[in-house]
């Protein structure tokens, strides 16, 4: 075993030791930033705030470090299998196999604890919605127009970050005679809040587009906040749904509080 081998590997851990030390530095960075737009999300409708820019450099900087982790992870491995022994021939192919499943399962592991703080504190909440009733896009990202309805969450993968959720309605159409499943991003979820606590929910002023329940139905559409009496977090929302004319005005139409939720970007009405 040459000694300039064993001081290549040594080299690469020192690299690795960086890497990861430079990870954890991007890491804080990020969490004070995901703190910041938590607790005053309107600074980012400031002139002149640059905070999702910031946001986005700090994210490519953790794939960059994540990636040159995983190049260096790589090339030890090969290094040490070039002086490593070979091992005995005729080793049993199921102990190959069990050794791969390991390897996977460590890789998921290994996945989940390298997430920020925040991301896996927003996995634990995913996770949490089993059972609760949310709002959730059922049309493809590339559709036309955006439907959104209430669904039960029955199922949260913390892999492959999914959801699979049940809507409880029959739809209209002829050939949905029951009720339907569906597999969704993170993306597609939208938590209603609390109806017992009324801290969950947000406070949206007079003007303010949302996403809300149409009184009657389980879909969701595009409104907006035309009272501003609430007092309360408790007290009902009055709003005007868009393309709900009556008699050539919009009807105002009251709906509950955890009944309305922000308007996602980019909605497709």
């Amino acid at each position: 075993m040459a000694s300039s081998e064993i001081a290549a590997i040594l080299e690469n851990t020192k690299e690795l030791d960086r890497l990861r030390k430079d990870q954890e530095e991007v890491l804080l960075e990020i969490n004070k930033l995901h703190k910041k737009l938590q607790s005053t999300p309107e600074v980012v409708e400031k002139p002149g705030d640059n905070s999702l820019a910031r946001l986005k450099v700090l994210y490519t900087q953790a794939k960059d470090l994540s990636d040159s982790e995983a190049n260096i992870s790589n090339l030890l491995i090969t290094q040490l299998d070039a002086i490593l022994p070979p091992g005995p021939q005729g080793q049993p192919r199921r102990r190959i196999e069990g050794n791969e499943q390991r390897r996977k399962r460590v890789k998921t592991e290994s996945d989940i604890s390298r997430l920020t703080p925040s991301m896996r504190n927003q996995l634990e909440a995913c996770a949490s919605l089993k059972g609760e009733q949310v709002a959730a896009r059922v049309t493809p990202r590339n559709a036309e127009k955006d439907e959104w309805f209430v669904v039960k969450v029955i199922h949260f993968d913390k892999e492959t970050k999914e959801f699979e959720v049940l809507d409880e309605e029959p739809g209209d159409d002829e050939d949905s005679s029951g009720q339907r499943q569906y597999k969704l991003p993170m993306g597609n979820i939208i938590p209603f809040p609390k109806s017992n606590d009324p801290s969950s929910a947000p406070d949206f002023p007079p003007g303010k587009h949302v996403l809300a329940v149409y009184p009657g139905t389980t879909a969701l559409y595009k409104a907006t906040v035309v009272h501003g009496h609430r007092k309360r977090k408790t007290d009902d929302y009055v709003l005007e749904f868009d393309d709900d004319e009556e008699d050539g005005s919009l009807p105002q139409r009251t709906v509950p509080f955890h009944k309305v939720v922000p308007m996602p970007e980019g909605h497709r009405p």
